[in-house]
């Protein structure tokens, strides 16, 4: 079985670019990612997936490209893998995976699931990062019985659940002795958060591909200029179970309690690239072209 951790409401707290690799050149990226299967995991769900996932050469080659440009992950680093089981971070464990097999450096892996407090479907997960070879631990927390004691009045989940979990994944790896934290958000989640905070919290702010938090840790999204239904694509063609997103606190809410500000960005941008196929290349194009001087920050201002 896998490794299980728990913790109370006490307190929760550059792949770069070496002289010696050049992901193209080297022919890292020339081919389709192919895993030989292990005969662990045999289970309804897990023998659904089909015996060697495959990772796209385009996702491979926007992925290693981010990695180059911003140096995500180098010789000796150790990374902590957040995986909740959903498409987004089973795609990232899986490309870390084969990173390990093919890049001309060595770093360290785990997986690690942070249990909310009222239970879930892990086995899965398990099954999957053993046919990998991953290390995984799911780690249980009381997250949920804190944001009843805790939440306001009028307010939601997503924000302090974001904290909470982000601080239990900090204490692990600051724990085991990891230095950087691995998050499998996507350009669609750049994108979603970019608009919320611009139309709702009034702040141009996104997702960087890579940040120090105040801690030390420093914090990865490999996957950040990888489109949604790039992933939606990678589950589908290698048959791969992904539970229903019961986990997430959201989901234990009413319907008419449930927050719509995500919803209502999510339509935008539907909307927004039915009228332009090519926004989401403007958007991703714009977060790397910032014209700080054109806004009204008088941190900016040249005067």
């Amino acid at each position: 079985m896998y490794n299980a951790t728990h913790i109370t409401n006490a307190k929760i707290q550059k792949w770069s670019v070496d002289s010696s690799f050049r992901a193209e050149s080297q022919g890292y990226f020339v081919e389709s990612a192919d895993f030989s299967a292990d005969s662990s995991g045999d289970s309804k769900k897990s023998s659904k997936m089909k015996e060697t996932p495959k990772i796209s050469k385009k996702i491979l080659s926007v992925v290693g490209k981010t990695n180059a440009q911003y140096g995500l992950i180098k010789e000796g680093d150790k990374v902590l893998l957040g995986l909740s089981g959903g498409k987004d971070s089973i795609l990232l464990a899986t490309i870390l995976a084969y990173m390990q097999r093919h890049a001309p450096f060595k770093f360290e892996f785990k997986a690690l699931t942070v249990d909310y407090g009222r239970g879930g479907e892990y086995e899965y997960i398990f099954e999957y990062c053993q046919k990998l070879g991953i290390p995984y631990e799911l780690y249980r927390t009381d997250i949920y019985e804190i944001l009843e004691q805790n939440k306001r009045e009028g307010t939601i989940y997503c924000s302090f659940c974001s904290r909470m979990r982000r601080g239990a994944l900090y204490s692990k790896a600051l724990e085991y002795g990891y230095n950087k934290l691995a998050l499998a958000h996507h350009l669609d989640d750049a994108a979603e958060s970019f608009f919320m905070n611009l139309t709702y919290n009034g702040a141009m702010r996104s997702m960087p591909p890579i940040y120090r938090a105040e801690n030390g840790l420093e914090v990865i999204r490999p996957l950040i200029f990888v489109r949604e239904r790039q992933i939606i694509d990678f589950i589908a063609s290698n048959g791969i179970y992904i539970a229903p997103d019961c986990n997430c606190p959201i989901n234990w809410l009413d319907s008419d309690k449930k927050p719509y500000a995500r919803e209502a960005t999510k339509q935008f941008l539907k909307n927004m690239e039915s009228e332009n196929p090519n926004f989401f290349k403007s958007l991703k194009n714009a977060f790397s072209n910032i014209h700080a001087g054109s806004f009204c920050d008088t941190n900016y201002l040249n005067i």
